[in-house]
């Protein structure tokens, strides 16, 4: 099943539980696909932009979940993260630090990077191999970690 059939029944889901969190945070992914989909004339939306959408909105949310704490608008902030936590069930199982560290070193290990230097060559590759399994910040920290 699609990302959007996925959706789209999670949002009657939550239509029937009179669950506004959830059925605001699935309609705003429902918008985003839908503005995918229109930009790409009619062309299938793929998996990975998919991916990309949630990966997306989960950092906005986190994002602005931040800065209303920072703030101290509390209330805010829980609305962001209850949204982020429902958006976050769509997106594929997240690789814990020690699977990560694992899959990086196996990156390395294939391209031969050695120092700081070949940074970009292992980004590039852990980027795609990594999507949708792992932020790219998280991605950045540990390659950096492991080059330096």
């Amino acid at each position: 099943m699609s990302l959007e059939n996925t959706i789209n029944e999670a949002i009657k889901t939550a239509m029937r539980a009179k669950d506004k969190v959830a059925l605001d945070s699935l309609r705003a992914v429902k918008s985003q696909i839908l503005l995918l989909k229109t930009e790409a004339r009619g062309a299938e939306v793929t998996a990975e932009q998919e991916i990309a959408i949630l990966q997306r909105m989960v950092k906005q949310r986190k994002d602005s979940s931040e800065q209303f704490t920072a703030q101290g608008r509390n209330d805010l902030a829980e609305v962001e993260e209850a949204q982020m936590k429902i958006i976050e069930q769509f997106l594929p199982k997240q690789l814990s630090a020690e699977e990560l560290e694992a899959e990086m070193k196996n990156i390395i290990a294939e391209t031969g990077a050695e120092s700081m230097k070949d940074l970009g060559k292992v980004m590039g590759i852990a980027s795609k191999s990594l999507a949708g399994k792992s932020d790219g910040k998280s991605i950045s920290e540990m390659a950096k970690k492991l080059l330096s």
